[in-house]
């Protein structure tokens, strides 16, 4: 019982979505890149059945945050054998030291947190090394940390375009996707456009400007479960979304589930898992400002 109803759930879910993605580019000014919004299914703590009912229903892009957890999945003989076509992004913070586990990953579609152009080489050398000199390039994007946040991961805005412009001239193995964020979480959109959005826009412009690159072949990865439609209208080609297809997640062994955690240095807070503390009062408002689901 419990299989088919979550078989049913997400399933619904990710219908409800890829729906709720289309409506929202058909509202995006037609001065925007006409660039098909790309969903991809934030499936973090959850089992390898739930991957493969989102497939099942036409999902192809998923995303991980942690490397040993995306490694695990990716090698699930459930996912290799019913998912020949998945894409995985990883959307986590990266270390150089796991940079070479998460390069051998089966699938490896777009890594899009890369924050400075010491890992840019890093993961460039490595690249080369593991899949060889004839191996197709590998999509990147550039973390870019627009709210200026000490507890999230990405570049200074102004360092920008200096790090593109290495990644283009100095690593050949690494073909250059686009711009990422994460974002301030619950922005109130009653309050005007999100700034973090406006903020990448902008460093997308600056981007292209100076190295003569073309608006539609840069894109932005920005958006998530409570704001994915106003980052779509607003010029989003690659969203982010966890909990509204697969549920609330839960970390039964992690230190965020407990009373009284130990004073140690917790970790920044993941995209998906803050996203759910946005209130209820927020949600509300930013409700009004999209087209229902139904």
């Amino acid at each position: 019982m419990w299989k088919v109803a979550m078989s049913e759930e997400v399933g619904k879910a990710v219908q409800s979505v890829l729906e709720r993605v289309k409506q929202a580019a058909a509202r995006r000014p037609k001065t925007l890149p006409a660039v098909p919004p790309r969903l991809v299914a934030v499936s973090k703590t959850k089992p390898p059945e739930m991957i493969v009912e989102a497939y099942r229903q036409g999902q192809r892009n998923f995303g991980e945050n942690y490397v040993n957890e995306l490694v695990d999945k990716a090698s699930d003989p459930a996912i290799l054998e019913l998912c020949p076509e998945i894409k995985w992004h990883f959307i986590g913070h990266l270390q150089k030291n796991n940079v070479n586990k998460l390069l051998g990953v089966p699938n490896l579609f777009l890594l899009e947190t890369i924050d400075s152009p010491k890992l840019a080489d890093k993961v460039n050398s490595s690249w080369q090394r593991l899949r060889g000199a004839s191996s197709q390039r590998l999509k990147i994007m550039v973390q870019v940390n627009t709210s200026g946040e000490q507890n999230k991961h990405g570049l200074p805005p102004e360092d920008t375009v200096n790090t593109v412009k290495h990644i283009v001239s100095q690593c050949s193995a690494l073909h250059f996707s686009g711009l990422m964020t994460i974002g301030r979480y619950g922005y109130d959109l009653t309050l005007g456009p999100n700034p973090d959005f406006q903020m990448l826009l902008s460093r997308r412009q600056e981007v292209c400007d100076t190295l003569k690159l073309p608006l539609e072949d840069v894109e932005l990865s920005m958006g998530m479960s409570t704001d994915f439609e106003h980052a779509i209208e607003v010029g989003a080609t690659n969203v982010r979304v966890g909990s509204i297809i697969f549920g609330n997640r839960e970390y039964p062994n992690s230190a965020l589930n407990t009373p009284n955690p130990s004073p140690l240095p917790s970790p920044a807070p993941s995209p998906e898992k803050t996203s759910k503390t946005v209130s209820e009062e927020a949600a509300k408002k930013m409700h009004h400002l999209t087209v229902s689901e139904h």
